[in-house]
């Protein structure tokens, strides 16, 4: 006669699953603990007092020509010979692009005309808006 064991011995698994949502977390608590631990600034200094102007952020300088022949400064609508000296005041040294959104549709020679114009008010860089794919 054989006798049965109580008790079948099975294999221990594993289970992976709740490890690795342990693993993120932990990761995650190290990511976070990690950059509240850095000192982001460079070397403590006691800056001096003092009163100045606010430095004025800079302003990109947008010029659009529209497909119906429009020439807009900053959303503001010119005339093409108007437009050196509305933009004169805008340009600030030599660091000031003007960026460029002309339409698609928007006679080429306009633009040039536009873009021209800005050269003789100062601007020295100009960026084209695109859309992207």
């Amino acid at each position: 006669m054989k006798l049965r064991r109580s008790r079948t011995s099975r294999r221990g698994r594993i289970e992976i699953i709740p490890m690795i949502d342990v693993m993120f977390f932990l990761l995650a608590t190290f990511m976070l603990a990690s950059l509240t631990m850095q000192n982001l600034h460079s070397l403590p200094v006691d800056l001096p007092q003092g009163r100045a102007q606010a430095m004025q952020p800079k302003q990109p300088v947008t010029l659009t020509v529209t497909r119906d022949s429009h020439i807009l400064l900053n959303e503001t609508e010119l005339t093409l010979d108007s437009l050196a000296t509305a933009l004169k005041p805008l340009i600030t040294g030599s660091e000031s692009d003007v960026i460029v959104a002309a339409d698609s549709l928007a006679p080429n020679g306009l633009v040039v005309q536009a873009m021209l114009r800005a050269r003789q008010a100062g601007a020295e860089h100009f960026l084209f808006a695109i859309k992207p794919d």
